[in-house]
Protein backbone atom coordinates (compact mmCIF):
# COMPACT_ATOMS: atom_id res chain seq x y z
CA UNK A 1 0.00 0.00 0.00
CA UNK A 2 1.86 3.85 -1.28
CA UNK A 3 0.91 5.98 1.30
CA UNK A 4 2.38 9.95 1.58
CA UNK A 5 2.30 12.49 4.45
CA UNK A 6 2.95 15.56 2.26
CA UNK A 7 5.18 16.70 4.82
CA UNK A 8 7.88 17.98 2.07
CA UNK A 9 5.27 19.93 -0.05
CA UNK A 10 3.68 21.69 3.07
CA UNK A 11 7.29 22.59 4.63
CA UNK A 12 7.70 24.17 1.63
CA UNK A 13 4.82 26.61 1.89
CA UNK A 14 6.11 28.19 4.29
CA UNK A 15 8.71 30.31 2.62
CA UNK A 16 6.16 31.08 -0.36
CA UNK A 17 3.60 32.43 1.80
CA UNK A 18 5.35 33.65 4.84
CA UNK A 19 5.85 37.20 3.90
CA UNK A 20 2.41 37.26 2.55
CA UNK A 21 0.78 36.04 4.98
CA UNK A 22 2.79 38.00 7.54
CA UNK A 23 2.00 41.45 5.20
CA UNK A 24 -1.62 40.73 5.79
CA UNK A 25 -2.09 39.21 9.43
CA UNK A 26 -0.02 42.17 10.84
CA UNK A 27 -3.29 44.38 9.34
CA UNK A 28 -5.65 41.93 10.44
CA UNK A 29 -5.92 44.02 13.76
CA UNK A 30 -6.07 47.43 11.70
CA UNK A 31 -9.38 49.28 11.59
CA UNK A 32 -11.09 48.24 7.93
CA UNK A 33 -12.23 51.68 7.17
CA UNK A 34 -15.95 52.72 5.24
CA UNK A 35 -13.38 53.76 2.71
CA UNK A 36 -11.53 50.60 2.05
CA UNK A 37 -14.71 48.71 1.80
CA UNK A 38 -16.23 50.33 -0.84
CA UNK A 39 -12.97 50.36 -2.76
CA UNK A 40 -12.23 46.68 -2.21
CA UNK A 41 -16.12 46.38 -3.63
CA UNK A 42 -15.62 48.35 -6.69
CA UNK A 43 -12.44 46.57 -7.36
CA UNK A 44 -14.08 42.91 -7.17
CA UNK A 45 -16.60 44.37 -9.13
CA UNK A 46 -14.72 45.39 -11.96
CA UNK A 47 -12.11 42.73 -12.00
CA UNK A 48 -13.71 39.50 -10.30
CA UNK A 49 -17.96 39.68 -11.04
CA UNK A 50 -17.33 38.34 -14.25
CA UNK A 51 -16.29 35.08 -13.48
CA UNK A 52 -17.50 35.34 -9.86
CA UNK A 53 -20.67 36.44 -10.06
CA UNK A 54 -21.44 40.26 -8.77
CA UNK A 55 -23.04 38.90 -5.76
CA UNK A 56 -20.10 36.12 -5.09
CA UNK A 57 -21.86 33.42 -5.82
CA UNK A 58 -19.51 31.62 -8.50
CA UNK A 59 -19.35 29.35 -11.31
CA UNK A 60 -20.54 32.37 -13.79
CA UNK A 61 -17.71 31.99 -16.02
CA UNK A 62 -14.94 29.26 -16.42
CA UNK A 63 -15.89 27.25 -13.33
CA UNK A 64 -14.91 30.58 -11.09
CA UNK A 65 -15.55 28.97 -7.33
CA UNK A 66 -18.35 30.81 -4.94
CA UNK A 67 -16.56 33.49 -3.18
CA UNK A 68 -18.64 33.48 -0.38
CA UNK A 69 -18.79 29.88 1.16
CA UNK A 70 -18.27 29.60 4.53
CA UNK A 71 -16.30 26.40 4.12
CA UNK A 72 -13.34 28.23 1.84
CA UNK A 73 -13.14 31.83 4.02
CA UNK A 74 -13.22 29.93 7.06
CA UNK A 75 -10.26 28.14 6.21
CA UNK A 76 -8.78 30.49 3.22
CA UNK A 77 -8.40 33.66 4.77
CA UNK A 78 -6.24 35.29 4.61
CA UNK A 79 -3.35 33.54 3.14
CA UNK A 80 -5.04 31.25 0.12
CA UNK A 81 -7.76 33.63 -0.91
CA UNK A 82 -5.01 36.51 -1.03
CA UNK A 83 -2.10 33.92 -2.66
CA UNK A 84 -4.56 33.21 -5.43
CA UNK A 85 -6.03 36.88 -6.39
CA UNK A 86 -2.10 37.93 -6.36
CA UNK A 87 -0.44 35.11 -8.07
CA UNK A 88 -3.60 33.15 -10.01
CA UNK A 89 -3.98 30.21 -10.87
CA UNK A 90 -1.23 29.13 -14.29
CA UNK A 91 -3.69 26.60 -16.12
CA UNK A 92 -6.45 28.10 -15.66
CA UNK A 93 -8.38 31.35 -16.49
CA UNK A 94 -7.61 32.57 -12.88
CA UNK A 95 -4.38 35.86 -14.18
CA UNK A 96 -2.62 37.03 -11.43
CA UNK A 97 -3.53 40.11 -10.21
CA UNK A 98 -0.83 41.47 -7.86
CA UNK A 99 1.08 44.25 -9.37
CA UNK A 100 4.30 42.33 -9.03
CA UNK A 101 3.50 40.67 -12.34
CA UNK A 102 2.10 43.43 -13.94
CA UNK A 103 -1.67 43.19 -12.67
CA UNK A 104 -3.45 46.10 -11.78
CA UNK A 105 -3.44 45.57 -7.94
CA UNK A 106 -1.59 46.48 -5.34
CA UNK A 107 -0.72 44.57 -2.02
CA UNK A 108 -2.56 46.98 0.22
CA UNK A 109 -5.30 46.36 -2.43
CA UNK A 110 -5.20 42.47 -2.53
CA UNK A 111 -5.26 42.61 1.48
CA UNK A 112 -8.13 44.90 1.52
CA UNK A 113 -9.98 42.77 -1.23
CA UNK A 114 -9.05 39.92 0.77
CA UNK A 115 -10.48 41.25 4.13
CA UNK A 116 -13.85 42.39 2.41
CA UNK A 117 -14.67 39.13 1.28
CA UNK A 118 -14.06 37.64 4.28
CA UNK A 119 -16.48 40.18 6.05
CA UNK A 120 -18.79 39.75 3.69
CA UNK A 121 -18.97 36.19 3.81
CA UNK A 122 -19.45 37.10 7.61
CA UNK A 123 -17.81 33.77 8.53
CA UNK A 124 -15.41 33.25 11.50
CA UNK A 125 -11.93 31.80 10.91
CA UNK A 126 -11.20 28.67 11.60
CA UNK A 127 -7.09 28.11 12.16
CA UNK A 128 -6.13 24.64 10.37
CA UNK A 129 -3.81 22.17 11.14
CA UNK A 130 -0.85 22.16 9.85
CA UNK A 131 0.48 19.05 9.94
CA UNK A 132 0.01 16.87 7.16
CA UNK A 133 -2.52 14.30 6.21
CA UNK A 134 -1.42 10.75 5.89
CA UNK A 135 -3.53 8.48 3.03
CA UNK A 136 -3.48 5.58 0.61
CA UNK A 137 -3.35 7.53 -2.71
CA UNK A 138 -4.50 4.37 -4.78
CA UNK A 139 -7.22 4.08 -2.35
CA UNK A 140 -7.80 7.71 -3.09
CA UNK A 141 -7.40 7.48 -6.88
CA UNK A 142 -10.53 4.84 -7.08
CA UNK A 143 -12.68 7.30 -4.53
CA UNK A 144 -12.04 10.05 -6.86
CA UNK A 145 -13.11 8.38 -10.09
CA UNK A 146 -16.49 7.58 -8.67
CA UNK A 147 -17.42 10.29 -6.31
CA UNK A 148 -15.46 13.51 -8.20
CA UNK A 149 -14.57 12.90 -11.32
CA UNK A 150 -17.97 13.31 -12.88
CA UNK A 151 -17.75 17.37 -11.79
CA UNK A 152 -13.53 18.00 -11.60
CA UNK A 153 -13.08 15.93 -14.72
CA UNK A 154 -10.78 12.84 -14.58
CA UNK A 155 -7.76 14.56 -15.50
CA UNK A 156 -8.84 16.92 -13.24
CA UNK A 157 -9.65 19.70 -15.97
CA UNK A 158 -12.86 20.87 -14.29
CA UNK A 159 -16.21 20.04 -15.62
CA UNK A 160 -19.09 21.74 -13.43
CA UNK A 161 -16.74 21.94 -10.60
CA UNK A 162 -13.56 23.58 -9.69
CA UNK A 163 -9.94 22.16 -11.91
CA UNK A 164 -8.54 20.34 -9.38
CA UNK A 165 -5.28 19.49 -12.08
CA UNK A 166 -4.14 23.12 -10.84
CA UNK A 167 -0.50 22.49 -9.91
CA UNK A 168 -0.51 26.37 -8.46
CA UNK A 169 -3.65 25.50 -5.57
CA UNK A 170 -2.30 22.31 -5.29
CA UNK A 171 1.00 23.37 -4.43
CA UNK A 172 -0.18 26.65 -2.20
CA UNK A 173 -2.92 24.61 0.13
CA UNK A 174 -1.95 22.32 3.38
CA UNK A 175 -3.58 18.96 3.68
CA UNK A 176 -6.54 20.24 6.00
CA UNK A 177 -7.20 23.05 3.46
CA UNK A 178 -8.32 20.64 1.13
CA UNK A 179 -9.98 17.97 3.21
CA UNK A 180 -12.01 20.65 4.68
CA UNK A 181 -13.75 21.21 1.41
CA UNK A 182 -14.06 17.57 1.10
CA UNK A 183 -15.74 16.93 4.24
CA UNK A 184 -17.76 20.37 4.46
CA UNK A 185 -18.41 20.97 1.23
CA UNK A 186 -18.93 24.81 -0.76
CA UNK A 187 -22.00 25.73 0.37
CA UNK A 188 -24.26 27.50 -2.44
CA UNK A 189 -22.86 25.22 -5.12
CA UNK A 190 -23.33 21.69 -6.54
CA UNK A 191 -20.07 20.80 -4.01
CA UNK A 192 -21.59 18.74 -1.30
CA UNK A 193 -20.15 17.46 1.88
CA UNK A 194 -18.36 14.31 1.98
CA UNK A 195 -18.49 13.86 5.50
CA UNK A 196 -21.69 11.77 6.01
CA UNK A 197 -21.07 9.98 2.32
CA UNK A 198 -17.46 8.77 3.30
CA UNK A 199 -15.33 7.59 5.88
CA UNK A 200 -12.86 10.13 7.72
CA UNK A 201 -9.92 7.36 6.90
CA UNK A 202 -11.37 7.92 2.69
CA UNK A 203 -11.38 11.32 3.21
CA UNK A 204 -8.03 11.01 4.10
CA UNK A 205 -6.76 8.87 1.18
CA UNK A 206 -8.68 11.91 -1.47
CA UNK A 207 -6.55 14.39 0.20
CA UNK A 208 -3.50 12.29 -0.35
CA UNK A 209 -4.58 11.41 -3.50
CA UNK A 210 -4.96 15.06 -4.58
CA UNK A 211 -1.86 16.15 -2.72
CA UNK A 212 0.23 13.36 -5.01
CA UNK A 213 -0.81 15.77 -8.13
CA UNK A 214 1.13 18.87 -7.26
CA UNK A 215 3.38 18.19 -9.33
CA UNK A 216 1.44 17.12 -12.36
CA UNK A 217 -1.72 14.80 -12.73
CA UNK A 218 0.41 11.77 -14.17
CA UNK A 219 1.59 10.11 -10.85
CA UNK A 220 5.41 10.23 -10.45
CA UNK A 221 7.98 10.46 -8.21
CA UNK A 222 10.39 12.96 -7.60
CA UNK A 223 14.46 11.81 -8.48
CA UNK A 224 16.98 13.62 -6.73
CA UNK A 225 18.77 16.46 -9.43
CA UNK A 226 22.48 17.39 -7.96
CA UNK A 227 23.32 20.83 -8.38
CA UNK A 228 25.64 21.85 -11.30
CA UNK A 229 29.20 21.95 -10.52
CA UNK A 230 31.02 25.22 -10.26
CA UNK A 231 32.63 25.42 -13.36
CA UNK A 232 28.85 25.66 -14.70
CA UNK A 233 27.47 28.62 -12.76
CA UNK A 234 28.36 30.80 -15.37
CA UNK A 235 25.96 30.88 -17.73
CA UNK A 236 27.23 32.04 -21.11
CA UNK A 237 30.49 32.04 -19.93
CA UNK A 238 31.74 33.92 -23.49
CA UNK A 239 28.54 35.67 -23.67
CA UNK A 240 28.77 39.57 -22.73
CA UNK A 241 27.61 41.42 -19.77
CA UNK A 242 23.66 41.85 -20.18
CA UNK A 243 24.22 45.71 -18.92
CA UNK A 244 21.20 45.69 -16.57
CA UNK A 245 19.43 48.92 -15.88
CA UNK A 246 18.39 48.52 -12.17
CA UNK A 247 15.41 49.88 -10.51
CA UNK A 248 16.10 51.16 -7.56
CA UNK A 249 19.48 49.97 -7.95
CA UNK A 250 18.45 46.54 -7.30
CA UNK A 251 16.33 44.68 -8.96
CA UNK A 252 15.71 43.54 -12.67
CA UNK A 253 12.27 42.66 -14.16
CA UNK A 254 11.45 39.00 -15.69
CA UNK A 255 11.51 40.74 -19.17
CA UNK A 256 14.75 41.66 -18.46
CA UNK A 257 16.45 38.22 -17.18
CA UNK A 258 14.39 36.73 -20.44
CA UNK A 259 16.08 38.92 -22.69
CA UNK A 260 19.26 38.22 -21.42
CA UNK A 261 19.33 34.81 -21.22
CA UNK A 262 18.03 34.65 -24.46
CA UNK A 263 20.56 36.81 -26.46
CA UNK A 264 23.52 34.60 -24.20
CA UNK A 265 24.55 36.99 -21.81
CA UNK A 266 26.63 36.36 -19.15
CA UNK A 267 25.22 35.30 -15.73
CA UNK A 268 24.99 33.26 -12.57
CA UNK A 269 21.30 33.03 -11.85
CA UNK A 270 21.58 32.43 -7.80
CA UNK A 271 18.07 30.22 -6.60
CA UNK A 272 17.87 31.49 -2.97
CA UNK A 273 14.65 29.26 -1.74
CA UNK A 274 14.75 26.01 0.20
CA UNK A 275 16.73 22.90 -1.64
CA UNK A 276 13.40 20.84 -2.48
CA UNK A 277 11.96 24.16 -4.11
CA UNK A 278 14.69 24.11 -6.57
CA UNK A 279 14.48 20.19 -7.03
CA UNK A 280 10.75 20.98 -8.26
CA UNK A 281 10.87 23.69 -10.58
CA UNK A 282 13.57 26.39 -11.38
CA UNK A 283 15.00 28.95 -13.72
CA UNK A 284 17.28 27.06 -16.36
CA UNK A 285 20.97 27.00 -15.16
CA UNK A 286 20.08 28.41 -12.20
CA UNK A 287 22.17 26.83 -8.92
CA UNK A 288 20.60 26.94 -5.44
CA UNK A 289 21.84 28.75 -3.04
CA UNK A 290 19.17 28.16 -0.19
CA UNK A 291 18.72 31.97 1.84
CA UNK A 292 19.92 29.66 5.20
CA UNK A 293 22.63 28.40 3.99
CA UNK A 294 25.78 29.18 6.55
CA UNK A 295 26.57 32.82 5.37
CA UNK A 296 28.93 33.14 8.30
CA UNK A 297 31.14 31.12 6.43
CA UNK A 298 30.54 32.00 3.00
CA UNK A 299 34.40 31.46 2.05
CA UNK A 300 33.96 28.27 0.56
CA UNK A 301 30.94 29.38 -1.53
CA UNK A 302 32.59 33.53 -2.52
CA UNK A 303 35.85 31.32 -3.71
CA UNK A 304 33.16 29.59 -6.39
CA UNK A 305 31.95 32.53 -7.59
CA UNK A 306 33.07 34.90 -10.28
CA UNK A 307 34.91 37.92 -9.10
CA UNK A 308 35.56 39.35 -12.21
CA UNK A 309 32.24 41.47 -12.88
CA UNK A 310 30.28 38.57 -13.90
CA UNK A 311 26.85 39.57 -12.88
CA UNK A 312 24.74 37.80 -10.22
CA UNK A 313 21.34 37.71 -9.98
CA UNK A 314 19.47 36.09 -7.39
CA UNK A 315 16.13 35.02 -7.05
CA UNK A 316 13.04 33.47 -4.75
CA UNK A 317 9.27 33.62 -4.91
CA UNK A 318 8.37 35.42 -1.90
CA UNK A 319 8.52 37.05 -4.20
CA UNK A 320 12.06 39.20 -3.17
CA UNK A 321 12.66 38.58 0.60
CA UNK A 322 15.23 35.66 0.60
CA UNK A 323 16.72 36.86 -2.55
CA UNK A 324 17.48 40.53 -1.43
CA UNK A 325 18.62 38.86 2.41
CA UNK A 326 21.17 36.91 0.11
CA UNK A 327 21.87 40.21 -2.45
CA UNK A 328 22.92 41.61 0.72
CA UNK A 329 25.35 38.92 2.55
CA UNK A 330 27.44 38.58 -1.13
CA UNK A 331 27.86 42.57 -1.11
CA UNK A 332 29.12 42.24 2.20
CA UNK A 333 31.40 39.56 0.90
CA UNK A 334 32.90 42.19 -1.83
CA UNK A 335 30.51 40.90 -4.85
CA UNK A 336 29.41 44.35 -6.69
CA UNK A 337 27.84 42.98 -9.83
CA UNK A 338 24.20 42.35 -8.07
CA UNK A 339 20.82 42.35 -8.91
CA UNK A 340 17.44 40.68 -7.16
CA UNK A 341 14.85 39.36 -9.93
CA UNK A 342 11.62 41.70 -8.92
CA UNK A 343 8.65 39.05 -9.61
CA UNK A 344 10.58 36.04 -8.01
CA UNK A 345 9.86 33.09 -9.89
CA UNK A 346 5.88 33.25 -9.02
CA UNK A 347 5.64 35.56 -11.21
CA UNK A 348 8.07 34.69 -13.58
CA UNK A 349 5.89 31.69 -14.02
CA UNK A 350 2.75 34.04 -14.09
CA UNK A 351 4.29 35.75 -16.77
CA UNK A 352 5.00 32.97 -19.08
CA UNK A 353 8.49 32.53 -18.81
CA UNK A 354 9.88 28.93 -18.62
CA UNK A 355 11.11 26.86 -15.81
CA UNK A 356 13.32 23.84 -16.11
CA UNK A 357 11.13 21.11 -13.62
CA UNK A 358 12.66 18.28 -11.28
CA UNK A 359 13.71 15.04 -12.91
CA UNK A 360 10.90 12.62 -12.15
CA UNK A 361 10.29 8.64 -12.91
CA UNK A 362 6.48 7.21 -13.67
CA UNK A 363 5.47 4.84 -11.48
CA UNK A 364 4.07 1.95 -12.57
CA UNK A 365 0.44 1.61 -11.12
CA UNK A 366 -2.24 3.11 -12.83
CA UNK A 367 -3.34 6.29 -10.82
CA UNK A 368 -6.82 6.37 -11.50
CA UNK A 369 -8.87 3.55 -12.44
CA UNK A 370 -10.63 3.55 -15.66
CA UNK A 371 -14.12 4.85 -15.81
CA UNK A 372 -17.13 2.94 -15.22
CA UNK A 373 -19.25 5.10 -17.52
Amino acid sequence: MRKTTSQSITSQLICTLALLTISITSHAAEQFTEAQAEAAAANYQQYCALCHGADRQGHVNDHAPSLRSKSLLETGYPWAISMAIGYGRAGTPMAPFIDDVGGPLGRQEIRDMTRWLYLEAGVEKIDIDENPIVGDIVAGAEIYSGECAQCHGEQGEGITGTALGNQAMLALTPDAFLRHAIANGRQGTEMQAFAEKLSSADMDNVTAFLRSRATGWDLEKPVYRAPPPPEEYVLNPQGEDPGFKLKDDLYITSAQLDAALQAGKKIVLLDTRALPLWQMANIEGSVPLPYYYDYKNLEALAKDLPRDGTMIVTYCECPRAAAEFVNRKLKEQGFEKLAVLYEGIQGWIALGYPVSAGETIAIEASPIPASSD
